[in-house]
């Protein structure tokens, strides 16, 4: 039976992944403190009072700045903390919650990117809202036999993390998470309803590891699958945890 591999959340839009154990979801929201900051361009308006949806352009993201893989994010949950590595060593340091440590970051990245942001960067972001590009509060989930079956046409190990998904499952026949969309889907102890299907942009050429644009993924799923589509979005629909292990399937108490 198909079963989680692997939970990720990334605290702040375009840089890295924070594993999870085990998350508790509630019914409209995605996971906390996923996409809820961004690094904007000092020239996209972005109202904290009344946030509203923004293209992916407007904010520091792989599709046009690979550099951010360089980049190791550690974010920590209890005073929301984040430390910025580069190459083991510690870069930058502050508290997002806080003027004073977003600006610290601010600065860092400023002279880090100069060269590729419009302006002095801005961190943004408004608690209760994720920064996600599809503007609504998702989760989105990857198969792993999906991407096995990439592997076979690119004929080269793809990284999985190069889709920035929240659950990685496996022991799921590939391609046959698109047949959950529009249906009820039970992941754990939660219930999400299945949305759509993901489209995949540039930022997917980007290895995670290396930051060099080395392969090209919408390409390949055009040339191989007829489609540029990877991975499925979920809304949750009733609150429970999940963990890594869950089984995940069809809900056949589910209204979807």
């Amino acid at each position: 039976m198909a079963h989680v591999t692997r939970i990720c959340r990334y605290p702040v839009k375009g840089l890295s992944a924070q594993d999870l154990d085990r998350v508790d979801l509630a019914a409209g929201h995605g996971i906390p403190f996923d996409r809820r900051w961004a690094v904007a361009h000092g020239s996209t308006g972005f109202d904290e009072a009344a946030p509203k949806h923004l293209p992916k352009t407007s904010y520091l993201q792989l599709m046009q700045h690979e550099r951010l893989a360089t980049l190791q994010a550690v974010f920590a949950e209890e005073d929301e903390t984040l430390t910025l590595m580069r190459d083991g060593r510690q870069v930058a340091w502050g508290n997002l919650s806080l003027p004073i440590g977003r600006s610290l970051i601010e600065q860092f990245l400023s002279a880090w990117g100069k060269a590729e942001i419009n302006g002095n960067p801005r961190i943004v972001g408004t608690a209760g809202a994720e920064l996600s590009d599809c503007g609504l509060p998702v989760l989105s989930l990857i198969n792993l036999a999906t991407v096995r079956d990439l592997e076979r046409v690119a004929r080269r190990p793809v990284d999985p993390m190069r889709f920035r998904a929240n659950i990685y499952i496996d022991d799921m026949p590939p391609w046959a998470e698109f047949d959950l969309v529009g249906k009820s889907v039970r992941v754990g102890q939660a219930r999400m309803q299945g949305l759509s299907r993901i489209d995949r942009c540039g930022a997917t050429n980007v290895n995670p590891e290396t930051a060099e644009r080395d392969m090209q993924i919408p390409k390949l799923l055009q040339s191989g699958f007829g489609h540029v589509d990877c991975g499925i979005y979920l809304s949750v629909t009733g609150a429970g945890s999940i963990e890594t292990g869950n089984t995940v399937g069809e809900d056949s108490d589910g209204n979807g």
